[in-house]
């Protein structure tokens, strides 16, 4: 009788591995690197991933309760182990851990509010601005105006999609490669 009670969904886990890879998998696209000039560097790639992360938790997040709110849920679950797994392997102590993923969870707040603030206003310069600053946070370069229209599209694809669709077959991204040239300089 108790064993329900601390028995894991194990269709709820399979869909939120789903999810949280299908985000990996687009954050990792080569183009965002290759032609966006998005450092490839471990900073880099965890900003395409807070990007990615970010926008599809926002969407799925939107209503109280439900699947696709727990999905949201279990996948930001899912990038905390994979970062504290990544932490680990990278060589950071035991004791240092905690306070790196209190950084990384401040990061992804931090983002989150910001791309919400360009959101809220429907705006591709404050976008623009938002990416700029976090994923060139020196100035350096690459295309951050390129990355915000596709930021914008994305969160367009995942408005007009149902959250049945997004659970069952993963997130609509757009392609990157359609973006590459659109935006020169954050």
């Amino acid at each position: 009788m108790f064993s329900r009670l601390f028995r894991r969904d194990r269709r709820g886990d399979g869909i939120a591995n789903a999810l949280y890879g299908a985000i990996v998998a687009q954050a990792r696209r080569p183009a965002f690197y290759a032609e966006l000039g998005v450092p490839d560097s471990l900073e880099g790639r965890f900003e395409m991933l807070l990007l990615h992360l970010t926008l599809v938790s926002r969407r799925l997040m939107r209503k109280e309760g439900g699947e696709a709110r727990a999905a949201g849920q279990a996948a930001f679950d899912l990038f905390c182990a994979d970062m504290d797994g990544s932490l680990r392997e990278l060589g950071v102590g035991d004791l240092s851990v905690p306070r790196r993923m209190r950084e990384m969870g401040e990061a992804f707040f931090g983002r989150s509010a910001a791309y919400e603030a360009a959101l809220s206003v429907a705006s591709l310069e404050a976008m623009t601005d938002a990416i700029g600053r976090n994923v060139w946070p020196e100035g350096e370069g690459g295309q951050a105006s390129a990355i915000a229209a596709y930021a914008m599209a994305l969160v367009a694809n995942l408005d007009a999609q149902t959250d049945a669709a997004i659970l069952a077959n993963g997130p609509a991204f757009p392609d990157i490669t359609a973006f590459v040239g659109e935006g020169v300089g954050s």
